[in-house]
């Protein structure tokens, strides 16, 4: 959706500085390009593959997370006192 947004804000101002006949142009053949089987079909298969790859960004990230609080070094000091310990506070920017 952004790509076809770039896209046509590209094509309006190279029409606009061309005239209108070449807007019109420029607008066919994007058209014609967007309409293009092989276009959408690749289109489709980068989508699925982002969307693929956000869900394992995020699974990795979840996983590095949980791995990260159990070597907190508070987490381990609660665990040998026997007692509670209080993460530090983090510092504001």
């Amino acid at each position: 959706m952004k790509g076809i947004l770039v896209g046509a804000a590209i094509g309006y101002v190279l029409g606009a500085k061309a005239g209108r006949e070449r807007y019109d142009q420029i607008v066919r053949l994007w058209h014609r390009f967007t309409a293009n089987p092989t276009v959408r079909k690749t289109a489709s298969q980068a989508k699925d593959k982002a969307f693929e790859a956000a869900h394992q960004a995020k699974d990795l990230a979840a996983d590095a997370a949980e791995k990260a609080a159990e070597k907190a070094p508070w987490r381990h000091q609660a665990d040998a006192n026997g007692r509670s310990v209080t993460p530090p506070a983090t510092p504001r920017a």
